[in-house]
């Protein structure tokens, strides 16, 4: 599993390395912060991404369509806001 969870991981970041051109063009950025057990996966908007009225549309029709697009086993991606809030 650890093999397999660190191989994901790397997809992830391959996956947002292809969405953080678009994010830097209006000031912002993503992290990943952490693949949960349950292929969960949280990420954290950066600069003007945090205050964007459009980060929400942004995190399901961008990041994580891209994100499940390379790794189907992955069930939804949240940002850490959300997740605290949970």
């Amino acid at each position: 599993m650890v093999k397999k969870k660190k191989d994901i991981i790397l997809k992830i970041n391959q996956a947002l390395a292809e969405i953080r051109p678009f994010l830097k063009d209006d000031g912002g950025d993503i992290e990943l912060i952490e693949l949960t057990d349950d292929f969960v996966v949280k990420v954290k908007f950066l600069g003007a991404c945090q205050a964007c009225s459009m980060s929400s549309m942004t995190l399901k029709g961008g990041v994580e369509e891209t994100i499940k697009r390379r790794i189907p086993e992955i069930k939804e991606v949240i940002t850490m806001e959300e997740s605290s809030i949970a």
